[in-house]
């Protein structure tokens, strides 16, 4: 036999590395103790059965124990949790679940792929009945019986995030009226809050009810006439909303229990510390998937970033640097997609947010390109806003929101930022074009020629939310748009000249003061704004103009 190689959790990390190992060892000795009864499961998977999008619960389960045996050699101990982890004699302690026993299993390599738990945080009444986390497939079963058994109703679902939005969606699908409570303004975290809001604005047309920046104080047993088969829930504004069912998705945290008692070092956000090999501080552990902290490929810093797809690369990496075939894992830039109702929402990179609080210098774009030539039928609008260093132009992040086509565009930025391209590059991109699949000038294209020409000098950008004290300032509104435009709804205190008539009214415009242009998406606005320019006015240009205002306006302010 050759080495020993003990994996600690299965699913995207361990699965993959176990897989690996085999592949480049076939003496290697591997095990894999998982404590749940599935080693490997699509956990992705599990809100789209609930709402019976998936119909086959066998096909959730990627692999069995026994399939892996016959496959890869493989000795998978599912029930079995491991307890302890000894380096100093290279040995793990696991509880067989089945039988009630601990035995001492040694070990020449260990891999740690523990993965996150759900966050239940100490709200009171927060363990009552019909309360539920969705974690693994168990999770998914309890919750489709309770919601079977008591007849449920109505719904509140405690996080708006991924998984929390995704539920949201599938207990709709099931009849279920949904309310969302969250203690940010905004779902998505990841997202910007003017991108998030164009998913406010669908979740409200669906009929969910959004609770934003209020969070919940208590769960009640229900009283008087409130029907509710689980909880009253009560907000922080004092609100009472019965719920035949609760849905916990408030984040999950890295399971590093093992990890500090084993002496292992922690990192700063407190995930497992590892180097670029994803070695840990013990020189034969290894750590993969959502309990490791890893660098974040746009700012450089330490970061928590549970997502599948670094988690299984991760695994490959680990197994590589087991079998003695160095390999580096370069780090995480975040790239996650979500289908809410009708809209997708997807990023990549760093949010404002983030580049803020990292002190990097950015500039920020909004544009509305078609998903596909716009002459073409089906033609759909995206939302795509992209994040640059103004200096040498690199992309640092990218978001889109839209009917169709975003998965697409994403991915061809995310591709950018891994590669560390510039909006130079990204403009110069050759990318598939025919009128069904995309345009000539493809968004990616566009985003990447829209930064050129502020980095040109050709135009300067403004924010919607900077759009207030501009105008406090003295700066005058421009509405390039056609008056039927105009009569569906305009900024206040803005002055309309449509574009085509817009050089034979100069005139009308104070020289002495800012112009901050707009029109409907920004393309028109620009043109006005070259033309300002170029006859002596200093004028910005309001970056995703009428569209992008409108949608925060109504997704973060409205209701």
């Amino acid at each position: 036999m050759g080495q020993r190689v003990l994996i600690v959790g299965g699913v995207a990390g361990g699965m993959s590395a176990a897989t690996r190992l085999r592949r480049l060892d076939e003496s290697a000795e591997v095990l894999i103790f998982e404590r749940g009864p599935f080693v490997s499961f699509a956990n992705c998977g599990l809100p789209y059965f609930i709402g019976g999008e998936i119909t086959d619960r066998a096909k959730l389960l990627v692999q069995t124990p026994e399939r892996l045996r016959a496959a890869f050699n493989l000795d998978v101990r599912p029930r079995s949790e491991v307890v302890a982890i000894r380096p100093a004699a290279r040995a793990v302690d696991v509880h067989d679940l089945a039988t009630d026993r601990v035995k001492t299993e040694r070990y020449d390599s260990l891999l740690l792929s523990t993965g996150a738990a759900p966050v239940v945080p100490p709200i009171p009444g927060i363990d009552r009945p019909g309360h539920f986390t969705l974690r693994t497939i168990p999770d998914m079963d309890r919750i489709l019986d309770w919601v079977r058994t008591k007849s449920a109703k109505t719904a509140v679902v405690v996080g708006g995030g991924y998984l929390g939005l995704e539920a949201a969606e599938q207990l709709h699908r099931l009849g279920l009226s949904i309310t969302v409570v969250e203690q940010l303004p905004q779902v998505l975290a990841p997202l910007d809050p003017e991108m998030a809001a164009h998913v406010h604005i669908e979740l409200r047309k669906q009929g969910v009810t959004l609770h934003l920046a209020n969070g919940v104080t208590r769960f009640e047993a229900p009283t008087g006439e409130e029907s509710a088969a689980a909880s009253t829930v009560v907000l922080a504004c004092g609100e009472r909303v019965p719920a035949d069912i609760v849905v916990l998705a408030i984040g999950v945290r890295p399971e590093t229990k093992l990890a500090k008692e084993a002496g292992l070092t922690i990192g700063p956000t407190g995930g497992i510390k590892v180097d670029a090999h994803l070695r840990t501080s013990d020189p034969h552990i290894w750590a993969v998937g959502d309990a490791i902290e890893v660098t974040h490929g746009v700012t450089g810093q330490p970061a928590l970033l549970a997502l599948a797809g670094p988690a299984n690369r991760q695994g490959r990496t680990a197994a590589d640097n087991i079998c003695g075939r160095p390999s580096v894992y370069r780090g995480t830039i975040g790239t996650a997609i979500v289908r809410v109702f009708d809209v997708t929402a997807a990023c990549t990179g760093a949010n404002e947010s983030l580049l803020k609080k990292s002190g990097i210098a950015f500039e920020a774009l909004h544009l509305f390109p078609n998903s596909h030539a716009g002459y073409y039928p089906g033609a759909k609008s995206i939302a795509l806003k992209v994040l640059f260093a103004p200096d040498t132009g690199r992309l640092l992040g990218a978001q889109a929101v839209g009917a169709d086509g975003v998965d697409k565009r994403i991915d061809v930025l995310a591709t950018a930022i891994a590669a560390r391209m510039t909006v130079d590059d990204v403009a110069e991109l050759e990318l598939c074009y025919a009128p069904p699949f995309g345009s000539a000038k493809d968004p990616v294209n566009l985003a990447g020629m829209a930064a050129q020409n502020v980095r040109a000098g050709d135009v300067s950008p403004v924010q919607w939310h900077e759009l207030p004290a501009l105008v406090a300032n003295g700066a005058v509104v421009l509405d390039v748009r056609e008056p039927k435009e105009r009569d569906a709804g305009e900024i206040p205190g803005s002055i309309g000249i449509p574009l085509g008539e817009l050089r034979g009214r100069l005139v009308e415009l104070p020289k002495d003061r800012e112009i901050v242009v707009h029109c409907a998406s920004g393309q028109r606005s620009y043109n006005a704004c070259r033309v300002l320019t170029q006859h002596g006015f200093r004028c910005r240009n309001l970056t995703g103009s009428y569209k992008t205002w409108k949608a925060a306006i109504d997704g973060l302010v409205g209701e």
